[in-house]
């Protein structure tokens, strides 16, 4: 069983920056891919971000340039530095964990999510 906890959601301004982090527990081959995610309310979540055990990243056109994904596999934890921020950013974020190193942005491969933490940007 993996769990997944978020942090480091809040409020800043356009241009702003904010770093969410993923603490995760359980076997490292239960978690061999990894992503964000985000969703607004009445939306379908959408991918922002996937990282596999090769360290092999991909990110949505959206955000390419502005965000990187990483992970400390000595404190299973996976990061997501979001740069250069705009309000259309704002969204409840998640991150997913798959137990196969095959990374898509498709929300219903994962196996494990978090709870989000909320990013708010304002103009």
């Amino acid at each position: 069983q993996v769990q997944l906890l978020e942090s480091g959601g809040g409020s800043v301004q356009t241009g702003g920056s904010l770093t969410l982090s993923c603490a995760a527990s359980g076997s490292p081959n239960s978690r061999a891919c990894m992503a964000w995610f985000r969703q607004a309310p009445g939306k379908d979540r959408e991918g922002v971000a996937h990282i596999n055990a090769h360290g092999t990243t991909y990110y949505a056109d959206s955000v390419r340039g502005r965000f990187t994904i990483s992970q400390d596999n000595a404190k299973n934890t996976l990061y997501l530095e979001m740069n250069n921020l705009k309000p259309e950013d704002s969204d409840m974020y998640y991150c997913a964990a798959r137990n196969s190193w095959y990374c898509t942005f498709a929300p219903q491969i994962y196996n494990y999510w978090g709870q989000g933490t909320q990013v708010t940007v304002s103009s």
